[in-house]
């Protein structure tokens, strides 16, 4: 095998030129190319995490939101048994008053119908008592004829209550 250096010389220089012309005309577009397409994807990646970050906190946000929700329902109702029970504590109190105040006159009632009563019978019994007087007055009786005269107004008065 002989080496020519003509042949080499001329490889050489053939290499040289074309790779000025490729870097030139090939690699420099498509350098160009790999550099947009680079910027491209890191300019996606960027938004790409800016959008994970607006959307964590967006989540952060709306957690928050319904922990706020949940605590306000909580007090609601927290609020509204207070004031079933205020209101039942309320109208037991009021209840109470009512039964006494009611019981309170029915004894006022129970006792006017009892001195009515009291006054009737004391007004029935006077009369009864001059009645009998009378009759005894009238009529002298012996012991036995009293306890008969009596008995038989005693019975009368029976009758008519």
């Amino acid at each position: 095998m002989s080496f020519y250096w003509t042949s080499t010389v001329y490889a050489i220089i053939a290499f040289v030129i074309l790779y000025v012309l490729l870097n030139k005309y090939a690699f420099g577009p498509l350098f160009g190319i790999m550099e947009k397409r680079r910027e491209l994807v890191k300019s996606q990646l960027d938004e790409a995490e800016r959008s994970r970050r607006e959307a964590s906190e967006l989540l952060a946000q709306q957690q928050q939101a319904i922990q706020a929700a949940r605590q306000e329902a909580k007090e609601i109702v927290e609020q509204a048994r207070a004031t079933s029970v205020k209101q039942a504590d309320e109208l037991i109190r009021v209840a109470k008053e009512e039964a006494n105040r009611l019981k309170t006159d029915a004894a006022k009632e129970i006792e006017n119908e009892k001195n009515k009563a009291i006054a009737d019978l004391k007004s029935q019994v006077g009369e009864l008592s001059v009645q009998i007087a009378s009759k005894i007055i009238e009529k002298q009786l012996d012991a036995k004829g009293q306890e008969e005269l009596v008995d038989k107004y005693l019975k009368e008065v029976g009758e008519r209550a």
